[in-house]
């Protein structure tokens, strides 16, 4: 698939919409639209990367910047980690799957961000 197919470019650019919660210049942030759990986010880079296996060295502050938002996302959406607290939202989960047999589906990198309950199946 090229980039001018594919559907994470355009959400990219503004040519698909998207229930967008977060955007700068390297990501963007937005609900998936078949959601596994309450809080089901996808971060983005809107440079098109197809998987992980295809990042390089340049590519590292690019993924600590995705790791390090899904926190804040987390937090924004009532879901972050407090450490004692008995509450059911008490944390969430990162996925990024690779290639077929890790369950990648869309070629574009990507990461979800899941809360709210905790699936028995891995992603």
């Amino acid at each position: 698939m090229g980039h001018d197919e594919c559907i994470f470019c355009k959400i990219a650019i503004g040519q698909v919409l998207s229930e967008q919660v977060y955007a700068d210049s390297d990501l963007i942030v937005f609900k998936d639209i078949r959601p596994v759990a309450p809080l089901h986010l996808l971060v983005v880079p809107r440079r098109h990367i197809p998987t992980l296996q295809h990042c390089e060295s340049e590519d590292q502050e690019l993924l600590g910047k995705m790791m390090l938002l899904a926190p804040k996302l987390a937090r924004e959406f009532g879901y972050a980690y407090e450490p004692g607290s008995d509450k059911e939202a008490n944390g969430f989960r990162v996925v990024m799957n690779t290639g077929p047999g890790g369950g990648q589906e869309l070629y574009h990198i990507h990461m979800h961000v899941i809360a709210g309950l905790r699936p028995s199946i891995c992603m």
